[in-house]
């Protein structure tokens, strides 16, 4: 074939390689385009990585492309050419095994022309690839900005966000860790294609060369974590490229966000990195305003359980009380007859009902995180509150095992009784002092509550319980 009748193929192959803006499409055409105006039987095109300074990607036709790149220069039947784009080396072109003759001048003069053409073509189809990247991690952390502002739990948002950047930086995994106590740093939330569990409650030591680089603000990109040494957790060797990402917020490290690939994975370029630690810094914002908007609305719920916590003691405890007092007035009044007896137990209901409404005030008052879960906690919340009626703090002493040993429903005996002791002993004028002993330490469990004031009744001035 002359040099004639190959320029309508030449331009041909031009033409094509303009058209195709992805990027390993375009690849692949320049090495076929090439194979096909030079008549050889192998060609290969050899991607070099600028920032590793070795092959980071193949494109074959013919033949295993490895072989053919491997050859030395100096091989007979062998064209090579590089492809540059904006006077970068990009990569270089090998052809060998002409089907007639060998190159000659023509051949080389016609790649170098569709290597110019595919220079420029490389470079759009780059500019192509970027902006359609961004545009990817740009929808990615929108989404994760309305996701975290929309209600999301602590942990649901973590775990949004590591899901988000693994689909984005393709990664096999994408975790978040949180400052320990310790000072280390400890994945708390994970996103992976297998079960995520034994990541979970990994560390990173307290200053370790990764948590001293992520302090000062900077990423970390490791080549290979598997054999990294300043990978330190026990799931590294299951990993390869990865991007370790700061979190931060005012200056100051909140978390930390990995991205890691598969093992012999696709290592991370410029522009991987670029974007990932844009979408770490949105991130980060969105996790501050997301904290930001739930400590706003607990606020809010504070000041209005507050104020049904006011209301319920200015009005309602106030009303029982005054009730309570016309009741006493009119028992003593009755005294000896039925009728007595019977305002007698309405008045000790009632006594009972208040100690329940101020038990109720004051959990309204405690932040749920402050609410006890224990007996013992309970029975102090119980001896706290009354002491709002009796003028003093009741003493409290717990024997034996107490929340090991007592269970649930037995528990809520026990505190239904302490309450309608600690409103009896209020009712006397003359209580000073009002003990509660919770034994544990063998069957049956009691309760005892001893005043010091005059007796009333039959009751004198102990009440003892025991469990059923």
């Amino acid at each position: 074939m002359t040099g004639d009748t190959r320029l309508p193929l030449l331009l041909e192959a031009v033409l094509s390689i303009g058209t195709d803006l992805e990027l390993r499409g375009t690849l692949q055409h320049i090495v076929d385009s090439a194979t096909r105006l030079t008549g050889a039987r192998r060609g290969a095109l050899g991607v070099v990585d600028p920032e590793r300074d070795r092959l980071s990607d193949l494109f074959a036709t013919g033949s295993d492309g490895d072989a053919l790149i491997g050859l030395p220069d100096d091989t007979p039947g062998l064209l090579r050419l590089p492809v540059r784009v904006h006077q970068q080396v990009f990569g270089t072109l090998h052809l060998a095994d002409k089907r007639e003759g060998s190159f000659d001048r023509d051949d080389e003069a016609l790649l170098r022309v569709l290597a110019a053409q595919a220079g420029i073509a490389i470079g759009n189809a780059r500019l192509y690839e970027t902006a359609r990247l961004r545009e990817r991690w740009i929808k990615g952390a929108a989404a994760v900005t309305n996701a975290l502002l929309t209600g999301e739990s602590a942990t649901d948002a973590l775990t949004t966000v590591a899901e988000q950047a693994r689909s984005l930086a393709d990664a096999v995994a994408g975790v978040v860790l949180l400052p320990t106590g310790s000072g280390g740093m400890e994945i708390v939330a994970a996103s992976t294609f297998e079960d995520p569990g034994d990541l979970i409650g990994a560390t990173i030591a307290p200053g370790s060369p990764v948590l001293v680089q992520l302090l000062s603000g900077d990423p970390v990109y490791i080549e290979d974590s598997s054999t990294d040494p300043r990978m330190t957790t026990h799931v590294r060797a299951r990993f390869g490229p990865s991007m370790i990402l700061p979190l931060q917020s005012g200056g100051k490290l909140i978390g930390t966000l990995a991205l890691p690939r598969r093992r012999s994975g696709r290592p991370y370029n410029a522009a991987d990195r670029t974007l990932a630690l844009q979408f770490a810094s949105q991130a980060a914002l969105a996790l501050v305003l997301a904290d930001a908007r739930q400590n706003s609305e607990r606020l809010a719920v504070y000041e209005d359980r507050d104020r049904i916590a006011r209301d319920l003691h200015d009005l309602v405890v106030q009303r029982l009380f005054a009730t309570e007092m016309m009741l006493e007035s009119t028992r003593r009044r009755a005294a000896g007859t039925e009728l007595g007896e019977l305002i007698g137990r309405a008045v000790d209901e009632l006594d009972s009902t208040i100690q329940d409404v101020r038990t109720a005030i004051f959990a309204l008052q405690q932040p749920p995180a402050d609410a006890p879960s224990t007996l013992r906690g309970q029975v102090l919340r119980e001896t706290d509150g009354a002491r709002v009626l009796l003028g003093f703090a009741p003493s409290v002493h717990f024997l034996g095992p107490v929340d090991s040993r007592i269970t649930e429903q037995v528990g809520e005996d026990l505190l239904a009784t302490l309450r309608r002791a600690l409103a009896r002993a209020h009712r006397l004028p003359d209580v000073s002092q009002v003990a509660v002993v919770v034994d544990a330490r063998e069957d049956p469990v009691r309760l005892t509550v001893t005043h010091d004031g005059t007796p009333e009744g039959e009751d004198g001035n102990t009440v003892v319980w025991e469990a059923p």
